[in-house]
């Protein structure tokens, strides 16, 4: 078969997605040696190095980053394209990739979810769980959930849930040991269950505001990691304190296991919203996706 760059550059778009190979040839159905001629090809066609590839890994060159940016978006409307060819009349198709923090699982995601599937079962809805911030487009996702100041301005915003408190909060267990704090500063000498972001390693730091001050505290404790719900599970052993928005706690402050403490100190956030690319034409997919949260929101 005749070389075909559109064929080629659908190959390097899962790579790149992917940053494997392997992984990328058990998406499209080839072997790993036919795909990675099919990626040198495209290489030589443009005269630019796309990926850098190495025994254990695969990395985008700054080329291969603009075309995964530039690309990406058009050739996944124009695989949505072709799938509504067989569907009937009216019937969405297509695939919508999220990428969401732990939080909106149970916020936000267990009822947008069957919602969405029950009204357009033949949209595909891939959903990637991850607290650390990504960039959307270069990492080939259609759309994410994130609290809005995490949101690039560029971007357009939903709002998929109301305003909130991010707040302190410990067991019974664990204040009937160490006391309560009464100043954000008391924090530096309590133990503190900590989020770690992935990218650098480092914990979170714990903001708190009062008025116009605000407080960003280095905290430290037993335990660090980068899940949500193991976090949610020690504070509720009594392990330590833990920093999280308010809703994702309600259960355990209605039956006692958790108790705000400095509440005084919260902050307000204006919630958790759905966005994507402005500049990018949106897919029939993601837009039955945009309509349905904006229902459920409402």
């Amino acid at each position: 078969m005749a070389f075909t760059p559109l064929n080629a550059l659908n190959s390097f778009l899962a790579v790149a997605r992917r940053r494997s190979f392997a992984a990328a040839a058990r998406e499209l159905g080839v072997s790993t040696s036919a795909l990675s001629q099919s990626v040198r090809q495209l290489e030589v066609r443009v005269g630019v190095a796309l990926l850098t590839r190495t025994s254990r890994n695969v990395a985008l060159t700054d080329a291969g980053q603009r075309l995964l940016e530039n690309a990406g978006p058009a050739v996944e409307q124009a695989l949505d394209s072709l799938k509504t060819v067989s569907s009937r009349p009216g019937e969405v198709t297509g695939r919508v990739r999220l990428s969401v923090p732990t939080s909106a699982v149970t916020l936000v995601l267990a009822r947008l979810l069957p919602r969405f599937v029950e009204r357009h079962p033949k949209v595909e809805v891939d959903v990637c769980v991850d607290d650390r911030l990504v960039n959307i487009v270069a990492d080939g996702f259609d759309a994410g959930i994130r609290l809005v100041e995490s949101i690039d301005r560029d971007m357009i915003h939903v709002r998929l849930s109301g305003p909130c408190r991010i707040v302190v909060a410990a067991a019974p267990s664990y204040i009937k040991r160490r006391g309560i704090p009464q100043k954000p500063k008391d924090l530096l000498q309590h133990e503190c269950i900590c989020m770690r972001w992935r990218r650098t390693g480092e914990p979170w730091a714990w903001e708190l505001e009062r008025g116009k001050k605000t407080w960003r505290l280095p905290v430290r404790g037993p335990v660090t990691t980068n899940n949500q719900v193991l976090v949610r599970s020690l504070a509720v052993s009594g392990v330590g304190l833990l920093y999280t928005l308010e809703p994702h706690i309600t259960e355990e402050l209605a039956h006692g296991r958790l108790r705000i403490v400095l509440e005084p100190y919260a902050p307000k956030v204006p919630g958790l919203f759905l966005y994507y690319p402005s500049r990018a034409q949106i897919s029939p997919s993601l837009r039955a996706f945009v309509d349905v949260a904006r229902e459920a929101a409402s």
